[in-house]
């Protein structure tokens, strides 16, 4: 299994547009060791030559320019890309599909929530019928395998987590399962899985079974502390955005120790994370737990 992580950053990415943070400022300045970060995304694939997108960032286009294997090949027009599965319909995660409306239907896999926010309250999906047109495929929350055609050896299992609808859901402030998701990506032939959920806010008995069993797991990084992002003006706790903080009690470190099986890696870092200055005492105590920090163009094997 070969997984390109595409974008690592949380919506807005690093640095943030409009943001003057310690972060933002520093790595601006080039102050600190630190990497800029598209907002998340990854890539899998089984034969490096087709693959399914996780979530379309508002940077798509510059994500695909750097990843050379999913360019087109002895053709004027193609790509790689054989199917897109969303994870949410957060803007950070569907924006990108209006970038992607110049080719043929974009094949998208997501669940009936998400397909409902997608043609209502941002109905993206509507808007493309005017240009590629969309071929929607529903998944599963039953606990059953889907696969997906010319996805050869890899099968994908899709389990609801705990979350909000985005602001312009219908159903925002009543959440339903399906809302988000986290995914099982397992390779039928030689039976490695790995676990991506990059919003999580609480993990569940299903969830801990799926990241105890799983070989890799690629999950929430979003902020260091419960009150981080009052730092920079917004009176929002991690938890009640869906976001697990990776430090104090209960947090992803103290989950993430109880896992011996699979490598730990975050994604989905917000701009404010300490973390994402890579000689700060936050990431050495990540670094002490054998937790990596996801970065732009990361390539893991399975």
């Amino acid at each position: 299994m070969k997984i390109r992580v595409l974008g690592s950053g949380a919506g807005g990415g690093f640095p943030q547009w409009n943001c003057s943070c310690p972060n933002c400022k520093a790595v601006r300045a080039g102050t600190i060791k630190a990497s800029r970060r598209n907002q998340s995304s990854i890539a899998i694939s089984s034969d490096s030559e087709r693959w399914v997108l996780f979530n379309a960032s508002p940077d798509v286009r510059a994500q695909l320019e750097n990843f050379p294997e999913i360019h087109p090949k002895n053709k004027v027009r193609g790509t790689g890309i054989e199917a897109i599965v969303l994870i949410d319909s957060q803007i950070d995660h569907a924006t990108g599909l209006l970038i992607l409306r110049e080719g043929d239907p974009l094949n998208i896999y997501c669940t009936e929530m998400v397909k409902q926010d997608l043609t209502t309250g941002f109905p993206i999906f509507n808007i493309l019928e005017h240009f590629c047109g969309v071929n929607e495929h529903a998944i599963p929350l039953n606990g059953d395998a889907f696969s997906i055609p010319n996805i050869d050896d890899l099968e994908f299992t899709a389990l609801a987590l705990k979350s909000k609808a985005p602001p312009y859901s219908p159903h925002r402030n009543d959440p339903h399962e399906g809302d988000n998701i986290g995914i099982i990506i397992r390779q039928i032939s030689t039976g490695k899985t790995t676990f991506y959920a990059p919003g999580l806010g609480l993990i569940e008995p299903h969830v801990e079974k799926a990241m105890a069993e799983a070989d890799c797991v690629i999950v929430d990084g979003t902020v260091w502390t419960e009150d981080e992002l009052a730092s920079v003006g917004r009176p929002l706790l991690a938890r009640k955005i869906g976001h697990l903080p990776q430090s104090g009690e209960g947090g992803m470190i103290e989950f993430l120790d109880t896992l011996a099986k699979p490598r730990k890696v975050l994604i989905h870092i917000n701009n404010t994370n300490p973390i994402l200055n890579d000689e700060s005492e936050e990431r050495a105590i990540l670094t002490k737990h054998g937790i990596e920090v996801s970065f732009d163009n990361m390539h893991i094997e399975l």
